[in-house]
């Protein structure tokens, strides 16, 4: 399937338009919950992290450094894609399983349109192109959310929260976050789109292939994660 999709577009203003709008669906479509999942992890990471460094041996800034590198390494990166996984990965293949049950792909084949190539390729180049940039965006709303959090709970004053957000800084973490991005950004299109595409039968079955390719999809993007940090860290 995956080697169909990438052929010569037969109107490339009409892949074009398609490849935008799915670059809206997923990444303006998805920011409202990205940033309300963003400002609480952070803000629960702080306090968590606060609480656990009893010991008046660790300096305060260190719980800016850990809540820094969770959010960067682990948890932007992964639960934002889990969440996306279940956000875009059913509207992906409950979109293409409706299609292939009223039989709009069949037509679209008919018409000599390469369906692979125009329906799923749009989705899965615009996830790699808005997923990293969602990501992105939660780390820094994440960090913002637990710096903001800290200080309204009288826990770290915002002055040694700034100071431990810059010491000792590994710009390899964000390297590796985009790493994971862009591996998660593939495994949220691709997968919802073969079970979506795939689908034979009615309503229910297009319901339970949405709900299979939620579930394989979090399951490979914690598989994706658990290789990604054996690899590269």
């Amino acid at each position: 399937m995956l080697k169909s999709m990438f052929t010569k577009p037969e109107n490339f203003k009409m892949y074009w338009k398609e490849f935008m709008h799915q670059c809206v669906e997923i990444g303006v479509g998805s920011l409202p919950i990205v940033i309300i999942i963003s400002l609480f992890l952070g803000a629960v990471t702080t306090v968590q992290t606060a609480y656990q460094l009893v010991s008046p041996l660790v300096p305060q800034s260190t719980i800016a450094q850990i809540v820094r590198d969770s959010v960067i390494l682990e948890l932007s990166p992964t639960v934002v894609s889990i969440v996306l996984a279940g956000v875009v990965g059913s509207k992906i293949a409950s979109e293409l399983g409706n299609m292939r049950t009223t039989e709009q792909i069949d037509a679209l084949e008919i018409m000599g349109i390469n369906t692979r190539s125009y329906l799923i390729a749009p989705k899965i180049v615009g996830a790699l192109v808005v997923v990293p940039c969602l990501v992105v965006i939660s780390a820094v709303l994440a960090i913002w959310g637990g710096r903001t959090a800290g200080d309204m709970s009288g826990i770290l004053a915002t002055e040694i929260f700034d100071n431990g957000l810059r010491q000792n800084l590994n710009t390899y973490n964000i390297t590796f976050a985009l790493y994971k991005a862009y591996t998660f950004a593939f495994i949220i299109s691709s997968i919802p789109a073969y079970y979506g595409y795939h689908v034979k039968g009615g309503a229910l079955e297009i319901g339970r292939a949405s709900t299979t390719a939620v579930v394989v999809s979090c399951i490979m993007i914690l598989f994706a994660d658990y290789v990604l940090a054996a690899l590269f860290l």
